[in-house]
């Protein structure tokens, strides 16, 4: 059974970073995608960013130009470096893992959470 755990939230200043990790067991990162969702309080779920098992990388506007996705296949863990840190990033950050190379994700984390103050 598939299961993916996060780490590495916490608490910055605006302009800060932080580097989230996730890692994923009974899954391999070469044949599926890995991605990463936020949610913030009283808002839904979003997309942030995803990985394919090509190593191909989409994000969110949000996010271009200030995270950065990847992962590594031997450890079958992915990352998401963010640097520029701001307020409305705040939120709830999960880790999914992906069904095919694209997408499909159907195995969440339980989610580490980021603040960023003022």
């Amino acid at each position: 059974q598939v299961q993916v755990v996060e780490s590495g939230g916490g608490s910055v200043q605006n302009g800060g970073s932080l580097r989230l990790s996730c890692a994923a067991s009974q899954f391999d990162a070469t044949r599926n995608a890995l991605g990463w969702f936020r949610r913030a309080a009283g808002k839904q779920r979003e997309w942030v960013s995803s990985i394919y098992c090509s190593g191909d990388t989409t994000y969110t506007t949000a996010a271009e130009g200030r995270f950065t996705i990847s992962k590594d296949n031997a450890k079958n863990t992915v990352y998401l470096q963010m640097n520029n840190l701001k307020p409305e990033d705040t939120a709830m950050y999960y880790c999914a893992a992906g069904v095919w190379c694209t997408g499909g994700f159907r195995v969440w984390g339980q989610g580490t959470q980021v603040t960023v103050f003022p």
